[in-house]
């Protein structure tokens, strides 16, 4: 049984590179009779592989995919046969690293459906096969063929807008999860994974390999590699520090019903039901003054080693600007009104 399946429409430049790639219906571990016809219509030998496809052959192949009960497929192979742009077939035999733009976007794809969640696919190498694009009215455009994309659109009285330079695009292009609101598209990125009833508002971000289980308020950043536990929340402002961002090999992570507070950001994961002050920001190596129920100091340790501990309140002391933790007895309730999704 092969790893994933995605027929695609994509973009390319003038030298035939791609650019990206589009799969409205990914398929997670196809079975084998799916895959026995795509052998056969495409001369599939095994591997990952990415093969542009022709007209002829995705007729062929749909008609191939309806003969085994595959209807969305076959729909799908039959309306891409039609299309004026490239398309292409990307079979994943395993979650190798990728060696083609169109295998990271099928990766990226398969998080965003929530088909698999961050972490647990192998997206080393990805940068260098995501080419740095103008993100425009009109799609995808080669750097390098930007000046004549946007000359001839002037000349046929209109103007091409560049909403982005970047590796990724926005996740909404591709994706839009089912019961999540999303107040800016542009600061959720492909390959971010939004659960059901999260509300990401206008300064909230989510990037690649990473996102929420649920229920979350996100005012705040999500970085790469980070996942936020159900019910847990983000303020205005905040921070969480992913590998990308100086967390080393530290897995950053936000346990269920947590908030981080405005303007404050953790660099440690947290356990479920913590609680961090407005403001403070925790790295790893912050000393942290240990307090018992009576507010007495009990040790002085380094935030690491109170990683994925439950039921924690990080705080600043006002007047000698210690960072003290005491034990957050109150789990955060959250507010219903807030977080109702509709």
């Amino acid at each position: 049984m092969s790893f994933a399946f995605g027929i695609g429409i994509g973009t390319q430049n003038r030298q035939g590179h791609w650019l990206e790639v589009y799969y409205q219906q990914p398929v997670m571990t196809p079975d084998n009779a799916l895959m026995e016809v795509v052998q056969n219509a495409l001369d599939y030998k095994g591997g990952n592989q990415a093969i542009s496809a022709t007209a002829e052959q995705l007729s062929q192949l749909a008609h191939a995919l309806r003969q085994i009960g595959e209807a969305d497929q076959a729909r799908l192979a039959e309306t891409a046969a039609n299309s004026k742009r490239p398309v292409v077939v990307t079979i994943l035999e395993t979650d190798d690293t990728a060696s083609s733009t169109p295998e990271v976007y099928l990766k990226l794809h398969l998080i965003s459906h929530r088909m698999t969640k961050p972490h647990a696919l192998k997206l080393d190498g990805i940068f260098g096969l995501l080419p740095n694009l103008a993100w425009t009215s009109e799609g995808a455009v080669d750097l390098g063929e930007l000046p004549d994309r946007q000359l001839q659109a002037r000349v046929e009285g209109r103007t091409l807008e560049v909403k982005s330079v970047d590796k990724f695009p926005q996740m909404t292009d591709y994706v839009v999860p089912s019961g999540v609101r999303i107040a800016d598209t542009a600061r959720v990125r492909l390959g971010a994974y939004v659960g059901e009833g999260t509300t990401v508002m206008h300064e909230g971000f989510i990037n690649f390999n990473a996102g929420t289980e649920g229920t979350s308020m996100i005012e705040g950043r999500i970085s790469a590699g980070v996942m936020i536990g159900k019910g847990s929340d983000l303020g205005g402002g905040c921070s969480t520090m992913g590998t990308l961002s100086g967390g080393g090999n530290i897995i950053i992570a936000v346990g269920e019903n947590c908030l981080i507070g405005a303007n404050a950001g953790i660099g440690i994961p947290l356990g479920d039901r913590c609680k961090v002050e407005a403001g403070l920001y925790i790295t790893a190596g912050t000393k942290v003054a240990l307090l018992d129920d009576n507010n007495k100091l009990v040790e002085v340790i380094k935030a690491r080693d109170l990683a994925n501990q439950p039921d924690l309140l990080f705080r600043r002391n006002s007047q000698t600007g210690t960072v003290e933790c005491k034990t957050n007895k109150s789990a955060i309730e959250l507010n219903e009104e807030l977080h109702a999704n509709n």
